[in-house]
C-alpha cells in the first residue's frame, strides 16, 4: 500500500493548501523518442526523494513555522 503524502500546516497564518516544496528526486525512466526525436518520459519509477525545503505560499513562511500532518490517501473518503 503506497504511503500517503504528506500535508503541511503554516503555524504562522493558518495556511493547509498551497506550499512551495524543494525536492531532490532520484528516478529511473523509460524514455521514448519519435522518429521526429521528441522525447515523451513514460513508466517514472521514484527510488529517492529527499524535502530540502518548504514555505508557505501565502505568507512566505518557513522552517519551524511549517509542521507536516499526516496525509490522506486517495482511496480512502475524506470524512475517515
Amino acid at each position: 500500500m503506497a504511503q500517503p503524502p504528506t500535508r503541511y500546516h503554516c503555524t504562522a497564518c493558518g495556511n493547509l493548501t498551497r506550499f512551495d516544496v524543494v525536492t531532490t528526486r532520484r528516478t529511473r525512466a523509460f524514455h521514448h523518442f519519435s522518429l521526429a526525436g521528441e522525447l515523451r518520459v513514460e513508466d517514472e519509477d521514484v527510488l529517492d526523494a529527499v524535502v530540502e525545503a518548504v514555505s508557505c505560499r501565502w505568507c512566505s513562511a518557513a522552517g519551524p513555522a511549517i509542521e507536516a500532518v499526516a496525509g490522506v490517501r486517495s482511496d480512502q473518503p475524506a470524512d475517515g
